[in-house]
């Protein structure tokens, strides 16, 4: 998920035509094909003068290595470089830097990232509700449930077809104690993503914590049949095995 976003955010923005693009793009085309040589090419690019770009296909390039921190690293120097020559691209590489930070487990430098992305006021739409889903991630790791609420109203409103987004914010809501929200907010998560198992497991842990232990027992089987191998799945068997028989 996190590598199809970052290269979705390598797709040249609609500024004036940049001698540089070109390259660019080729560079980008080689991490997908052969990342190490474009980790090479992006580095000779950055000694010849490249800026910017040959920053940002370095991060790229790691990211395709799954090479997390310094993916990181190198999207945190193309965003300051963007800022520094006034290059509107920084908002994005900012979120390129927090979205390989998380991937990194590095909640803490993910949150100072996307805090540089959208203060920066230039994500709009989509693309600053998905950034606030990804803070409202990093802050909820690092203990800052109230930001992390407000990021995930902001993400809501900005993408309320993202099924993530629904059921982050029930998770949290369970979490604070809040069950008329968090069966509010999974039941509009299960309306976008019906055959997901980490929607079906948490609608399972609201359901319990609720006193439903019937509706409990139907979400965490649901869990394991949409996806029986994956950690949701396992939680859900789990979370059976210890629930017992029926009673």
């Amino acid at each position: 998920m996190i590598l199809l976003f970052l290269a979705a955010q390598a797709v040249a923005p609609e500024f004036a035509p940049n001698p540089d693009e070109a390259r660019f793009a080729a560079c980008v085309a080689l991490t997908e094909k052969d990342a190490a040589r474009a980790l090479e090419v992006a580095g000779t690019w950055q000694v010849e003068g490249g800026g910017v770009l040959a920053r940002q296909c370095a991060g790229l390039a790691y990211a395709s290595l799954r090479r997390w921190l310094p993916a990181a690293t190198a999207f945190q120097q193309a965003a300051e470089d963007a800022e520094r020559h006034r290059d509107g691209r920084a908002p994005r590489l900012w979120v390129q830097a927090g979205n390989a930070a998380l991937a990194a487990g590095d909640m803490i430098k993910a949150g100072q990232y996307l805090d540089a992305a959208i203060s920066g006021g230039g994500l709009f739409g989509a693309e600053a509700g998905e950034a606030h889903l990804d803070r409202a991630r990093a802050r909820v790791a690092t203990g800052d449930t109230a930001t992390a609420r407000a990021d995930l109203d902001m993400a809501l409103k900005l993408v309320p077809a993202d099924p993530l987004a629904w059921l982050l914010s029930a998770t949290l809501a369970r979490r604070n104690g809040d069950l008329a929200r968090a069966q509010a907010d999974i039941g509009e998560a299960m309306k976008r993503a019906p055959d997901d198992a980490a929607v079906a497991l948490e609608a399972g842990n609201i359901a319990i914590l609720s006193g439903a232990e019937a509706a409990a027992r139907t979400a965490w089987a649901a869990a394991i049949k949409a996806s029986p191998d994956s950690p949701a799945g396992r939680a859900a068997a789990d979370a059976l095995k210890r629930l017992g028989a029926p009673k």
